[in-house]
């Protein structure tokens, strides 16, 4: 991408149509999961926001997509992520080997239950 997306579907119109149909999946997974997310792009990377902080983010690259739902659910969920490559704040996964729905979910309400009780 070239310039910085304005919105999650400018930003999805722009990357390889195989990884928009992943983030696209993530995407409606998480709103459906945490009614009442607000869609922004934030770092030039789409981002949904809960109770007006991060609860995710994700994004593709070249060869991978990433996935970032907190250093703090990363950890919580560290032994299901060891067939990915990780980082403190991402989890990188391919269409070879994707999100599992229901690690995305525990993911998910794990970070938006340490929003919930004010975590910083």
């Amino acid at each position: 991408m070239g310039k910085t997306a304005a919105s999650i579907d400018e930003y999805l119109d722009g990357v390889n149509p195989d990884f928009r149909a992943e983030l696209a999946r993530i995407r409606t997974l998480v709103t459906q999961l945490v009614p009442g997310v607000e869609e922004v792009v934030s770092y030039r990377m789409p981002t949904l926001k809960y109770k007006g902080r991060a609860l995710v983010y994700f994004t593709a690259s070249k060869k991978h997509m990433s996935f970032y739902p907190s250093s703090w659910a990363i950890e919580e969920f560290r032994d299901r992520l060891t067939s990915y490559r990780t980082t403190e704040h991402s989890i990188q996964f391919t269409l070879e080997n994707p999100l599992p729905g229901d690690l995305i979910e525990d993911l998910v309400r794990y970070h938006a239950h340490q929003i919930d009780i004010d975590r910083k």
